[in-house]
């Protein structure tokens, strides 16, 4: 843990340190080698569309009794949503959140994540990290375990913070900013 923190305070001090970036850098992914570990950190957003005639979400799964609990206990989505350098659905797309997350709260809104977040964009493109956990979705700030990755994020370890940026009521699209850090071997 004190390595994670070490690691965390050398990549803001890194950052600090860099000034004024080409405008060819990424911005939103940061990249800091300790010699034994890597940290990155990395902000985008998470664009889930429920509405229209292209969404990015979709229920492929219902329990009988789902319609008649306030959280929807036993509902599953399958998603492939963006992931932006902005809450803009317009801002540059660096990548795509892939998976499922089901209601699996029967007194509470907990969604049980079971997400790849995969990149196309950067340092990272073609790397994934993995998201197993659940997403209690109604509080203002939730965390939750990366539990591995691919490429770059081999072997990751780590957390995502999740804070709901905005959302419709009516038709469930919503936009929640991710602040992830991830820890992998050299």
């Amino acid at each position: 843990m004190a390595r994670l923190v070490l690691a965390m305070l050398i990549t803001l001090v890194a950052a600090m340190a860099s000034g004024a970036q080409a405008q060819d850098d990424v911005t939103w992914a940061k990249r800091v080698d300790s010699g034994k570990e890597v940290v990155s950190t990395l902000q985008f957003y998470f664009h889930d569309v429920l509405s229209g005639r292209n969404p990015s979400a979709v229920k492929i799964a219902q329990a009988s009794q789902g319609n008649s609990t306030p959280n929807g206990f036993g509902s599953l989505m399958m998603v492939d949503d963006p992931l932006t350098v902005g809450p803009d659905p317009n801002s540059r797309l660096v990548g795509r959140a892939r998976g499922m997350y089901g209601s699996a709260g029967q007194t509470d809104f907990g969604l049980v994540m079971v997400m790849c977040y995969e990149f196309l964009d950067g340092t990272y493109k073609d790397s994934s990290f993995s998201i197993l956990s659940i997403n209690p979705a109604l509080n203002p700030v939730r965390e939750m375990t990366v539990v591995g990755g691919t490429g770059l994020f081999r072997l990751a370890r780590g957390y995502a913070i999740a804070q709901t940026y905005s959302l419709d009521p009516t038709t469930g699209d919503a936009v929640v900013g991710y602040n992830v850090t991830l820890a992998t071997y050299i």
